[in-house]
């Protein structure tokens, strides 16, 4: 499993509208890539769930690199790049996969938290507390599912999860989920992912 995310910082007083606008017309174009485990067309609303930014940063997990990489060489990618620019994009590599207590229920929120992996460290102990954590938020009542990913670059631990209500159990940025294209989710990975 291979985590990515980029994200356009709009200006403050952006009509996010537009972004909800393009999800509906486009969202469904993913609905079947291969190799393509969830994409989460996610926003933050300034002034909303305490985001400071008007931000639209889509979320994907991967259960192939052929995939991600057709995705962004393919063509595909071209097009939030014309609508908006070209972003740096994040690509995290897979630590754990869970399926939530809510995994029947559509996603309303996605919560994203990073956070350095900390000099000095054990390494095996720390990415295992991360697996273990992506099980805890899992379980929460809500989760729909939980995954976690490291950048070994820039030594950072991402956390992601969708939740099925408004008030997530989990600390991060709060996004709001305006689609949701899973057309592997059922071959991610489940547990730990070594």
């Amino acid at each position: 499993m291979h985590a990515m995310q980029y994200e356009f910082t709009l200006p403050a007083d952006y009509d996010m509208g537009i972004v909800r606008s393009r999800v509906a017309r486009v969202g469904h174009l993913l609905d079947d890539w291969d190799g393509l485990g969830i994409k989460t067309y996610v926003m933050r609303e300034r002034g909303v769930n305490g985001s400071p930014v008007n931000q639209y940063g889509p979320f994907y997990l991967w259960n192939t690199v052929r995939g991600m990489n057709s995705f962004l060489w393919g063509g595909a990618f071209q097009g939030p790049v014309d609508d908006f620019g070209r972003p740096a994009v994040r690509q995290w590599t897979g630590l754990a996969f869970e399926e939530g207590a809510a995994t029947a229920s559509a996603p309303a929120f996605a919560v994203r938290r990073r956070q350095p992996v900390p000099e000095g460290v054990q390494l095996a102990s720390f990415m295992a507390d991360a697996a273990a954590e992506t099980g805890r938020l899992a379980a929460q009542d809500g989760a729909v599912l939980a995954a976690a990913a490291v950048d070994t670059r820039a030594w950072e631990l991402v956390h992601f999860s969708l939740w099925a209500h408004d008030a997530p159990n989990a600390d991060g940025d709060v996004f709001e989920v305006l689609y949701l294209s899973a057309p592997g989710r059922s071959r991610l990975p489940p547990g730990r992912q070594w």
